[in-house]
């Protein structure tokens, strides 16, 4: 299959489900109004609540939800072929993930930009209320620290990434400053400034790697990075939302979106085709990078390229309180989620795009290849090409900048251009995931005050600065350690399980939500894919069981055990509530809604 026409077909269906699939679910099931105040305006603080523009809303949204699971999910999930992988992320992107980010956007911002933890006590009840905030508190933990693993892999000893990372703070700085402060609301002189200084700093980037003076400043070690991104993260989590967090998103989503189109257009010009079968012989379990079969595994490796629970952390996190206008929730929570699954098809291409033997040999360890008894046949050439030894390089980041590389040096006047290109996209892995990191810790500094505002109100006042800055310690030092001590093969596959976990939580929510506003008849938008997804994550949730305790890894077993226990209280908790609304008629229950989304 030529690459070409997968792009082509995701690209259609994506449009007709924003259009039609998305615009449904605005006008008919949540019915926006725009006419209605959003928390930005009636709680505005100038630090957390704050009207933003659509398309800033719209960046920082993207570039806080597009972290490394649609870039490195989809290339890992290749190994059962291309066609279950390109399936799942067009479908479930348009029923599932999209459809879980509106809904969810749509709760908090009725609920006061709310956590998810929040809105569940107040649709369901307090015990799953409770239930959720330890859950979900405990889920973003892990999140964070398998995030900023990634990063930390991306980063070290590659003076070009530490380079264009670090001076994307300052230029958001100065953005922020511009836009608040020096001309306020001037959205477009603030973007152009940022986008000719991101520019200026990805052309410098490869001339700071080849000076000696410059490398060696810039050639962070793996413990620098480790300690530079929780530092990075307790800052972006105290400063206000628009000085440091919000210009450094939407900056980085014109990276973002600008390396995902030209890979687009590389693929136009180059033609490439798909050299992974459309369905691999480890369907049914034993392969060499996922051990266990397509069902599960497939949903759970993919993650935000189709469904991710983080997308309700961030989406009853941050943006909610800068959501300007309803009508903008269908662009934000629809639309960025659609561009995620395109993000995950442009890195499915990537992966597939390389021989067999090449992306196993790359993607799998040594021992678990060796058993294949494959002969890579480009991974020398490829090897030399990049400058860095690719076999064993597992995780999934090496093997994408590879076949992004491989694409764009294809282009006729790029040849020769393979080793710039491999260096430009590891850096743009980093970029693309720390952007996650900063948002997910500012939300987690809003759930710690939150839970620890019920004991100690005085830390849970949103306009208290030393709460503010001791909550946000507190939390980036729980990832912080995590991440110092831990490595990414203990951490991910936990964090697989417990994401989509808490997205088929979301959903769950979300169905209540709908019930409550007297739309029972539209339930099934979110509760047929919420419904679906139990059975897929509580079987993942079995096998990390099991595997975790034959490796006699019983603190993680224990673990996903807990977490399958904590979330099943919610589900059976939402279930009675649906029970219980379906008694009351639409009238009556319309009545309800103001009171609960007060």
């Amino acid at each position: 299959m030529n690459a070409l026409t997968l792009v082509f077909v995701s690209l259609c269906i994506f449009a007709l489900a924003y259009r039609f699939y998305g615009l449904f679910i605005a006008t008919k099931v949540l019915g926006l109004n725009p006419q209605r105040p959003t928390p930005a305006h009636t709680l505005e603080d100038g630090h957390d609540y704050h009207p933003t523009n659509k398309y800033v809303i719209f960046g920082h949204h993207f570039a806080a939800i597009a972290a490394a699971g649609p870039l490195l999910g989809p290339v890992l999930a290749a190994q059962f072929g291309f066609l279950p992988g390109a399936l799942w992320i067009i479908i479930g992107a348009v029923v599932a993930g999209a459809v879980h980010d509106m809904v969810i956007l749509f709760a908090s911002v009725r609920h006061q930009g709310k956590s998810i933890s929040l809105i569940a006590e107040a649709e369901i009840g307090k015990v799953a209320g409770i239930v959720a905030s330890f859950a979900v508190l405990f889920i973003l933990t892990l999140t964070l620290a398998g995030l900023s693993i990634a990063v930390v892999k991306a980063m070290f000893n590659s003076p070009w990434s530490a380079f264009t990372v670090v001076c994307t703070l300052p230029i958001a700085l100065f953005m922020g400053v511009w836009m608040h402060v020096i001309r306020p609301g001037d959205v477009k002189g603030g973007s152009a400034i940022g986008v000719v200084l991101l520019a200026i700093v990805i052309l410098v980037g490869p001339y700071v790697a080849a000076n000696p003076t410059l490398s060696s400043l810039f050639n962070f070690s793996e413990t620098t990075c480790k300690l530079f991104i929780p530092i990075y993260g307790f800052v972006a989590s105290a400063l206000p939302v628009w000085l440091l967090l919000c210009p450094r998103d939407y900056l980085s989503t014109y990276l973002k979106l600008g390396t995902i189109g030209a890979l687009a257009l590389g693929i136009v010009v180059v033609h490439p085709d798909l050299q992974m079968e459309a369905m691999t012989k480890f369907m049914g379990g034993g392969g060499p990078i996922i051990p266990g079969s397509a069902f599960p595994f497939l949903f759970i490796t993919i993650a935000c390229g189709a469904l991710s629970g983080f997308h309700a952390i961030i989406g009853t996190g941050t943006t909610p309180k800068m959501v300007d206008n309803e009508r903008d929730i269908l662009f934000v929570g629809y639309g960025a989620m659609l561009v995620e699954g395109f993000v995950a098809i442009m890195a499915l291409i990537a992966a597939c795009v390389l021989v067999p033997a090449d992306y196993f040999a790359i993607n799998a360890a040594p021992a678990a290849f060796q058993k294949l008894g494959m002969t890579p046949m480009h991974l020398p050439q490829l090897a030399a090409g990049v400058g860095e030894q690719l076999q064993g390089r597992t995780g999934g980041a090496v093997s994408l900048a590879v076949g992004m590389a491989y694409i764009f040096s294809s282009i006729p006047f790029m040849k020769g251009l393979m080793g710039y290109w491999y260096h430009f996209a590891i850096m743009f892995e980093a970029v693309f995931i720390l952007t996650a990191v900063d948002t997910g810790t500012r939300v987690g500094r809003y759930l710690l005050q939150e839970m620890i505002g019920r004991v100690i109100p005085i830390l849970g006042e949103k306009k208290w600065m030393p709460g503010i800055v001791l909550t946000s310690a507190a939390f980036t030092f729980g990832w912080g350690y995590l991440v110092y001590t831990g490595d990414i093969m203990t951490i991910w596959p936990l964090f697989g399980m417990s994401n989509q976990l808490l997205a088929t939580c979301a959903l769950i929510v979300g169905t209540t939500m709908i019930i409550r506003m007297g739309k029972i008849r539209y339930a099934w938008v979110t509760a047929v894919p919420g419904i679906l997804m139990i059975p897929v994550t509580m079987t993942a949730g079995y096998y990390n069981i099991i595997n975790n305790a034959k490796a006699e890894k019983y603190l993680l077993a224990a673990l996903s055990a807990t977490l399958m226990v904590l979330m099943a209280i919610v589900f059976v908790e939402a279930f009675r509530k649906w029970y219980s609304l379906a008694k009351f008629t639409p009238p009556e229950m319309e009545k309800e809604v103001p009171e609960i989304a007060r």
